[in-house]
């Protein structure tokens, strides 16, 4: 049987072969453990729904949908909001706002409020419109080198909280897909062309699971994306520690 420490020590496992990591010298080498320590990091409070996002069943987000589907099938449609190469982390959610526990419910929320708020004045939308906790953009469409920077889960969960089901793009800062995965807050999702240069905010797309492939209704274009692979059920699952309890590695509370 699978252990935690296997788990954690195996999570670089889960990145696919073919998944193309962006270089930085503040990447960690494959085969470390996850930056994981602290205990509010174990559970996060249920997101509440988004009429913004349409997703099969009803699902609201990857761990709001976990305990209701288990299906790799799952359909995420929406709005798209796209940026460019080298979003970091602190673009992603500045560190004045890392002392934000997301395990409460009203912090996780004003976490979301906060996603994507570090972006340059050259965005002229904003992912999250000022006085609102949510997002209207289902998937946010990226480009080469996404969620490079410092380290910090806070990342992947500003996303999930504030609404958002999966980000794509051309390629990830390791870090940021390892934490995507661990925390299971967002599905990062690599395309297989230069979707940010082909999509604009505002888009209507669909991203299917199952077919690996994101449909733009607004042009009428499809795009193949690269299979999330193993770390597909850790998402679903809701994290690295739900995923742990389902499995049988650690007690169920």
């Amino acid at each position: 049987m699978k252990t935690m420490a296997s788990l954690f020590s195996a999570t670089a496992a889960v990145i696919p072969r073919n998944f193309a990591v962006a270089s930085s010298a503040k990447q960690h080498p494959v085969g470390h453990s996850l930056p994981y320590s602290s205990p509010r990091f174990l559970s996060f409070p249920t997101p509440k729904s988004n009429p913004h996002i349409s997703l099969t069943a009803s699902l609201q987000s990857p761990r709001a949908h976990a305990s209701a589907s288990s299906s790799p099938s799952a359909t995420f449609h929406g709005l798209c909001y796209v940026v460019g190469d080298n979003i970091d982390t602190d673009q992603i959610i500045p560190a004045e706002y890392l002392t934000l526990v997301p395990s409460k419910p009203d912090e996780y929320e004003k976490l979301g409020s906060y996603a994507l708020v570090g972006l340059p004045a050259s965005y002229a939308t904003r992912f999250v419109e000022p006085g609102e906790t949510k997002t209207k953009y289902a998937i946010v469409i990226g480009g080469a080198n996404f969620g490079c920077g410092s380290s910090r889960e806070h990342a992947p969960v500003a996303l999930g909280a504030s609404g958002a089901a999966a980000v794509v793009a051309e390629s990830y800062a390791r870090i940021f897909f390892r934490n995507s995965v661990a925390t299971g807050e967002v599905y990062p999702l690599e395309s297989e062309s230069r979707l940010c240069e082909e999509c604009r905010t505002g888009d209507v797309v669909t991203i299917e699971l199952g077919e690996s492939r994101l449909i733009n209704h607004t042009t009428g274009k499809e795009y193949r994306l690269k299979p999330i692979g193993d770390a597909g059920p850790v998402i679903e699952a809701g994290g690295i520690f739900a995923y742990a309890r389902k499995s049988g590695m650690i007690p169920s509370r």
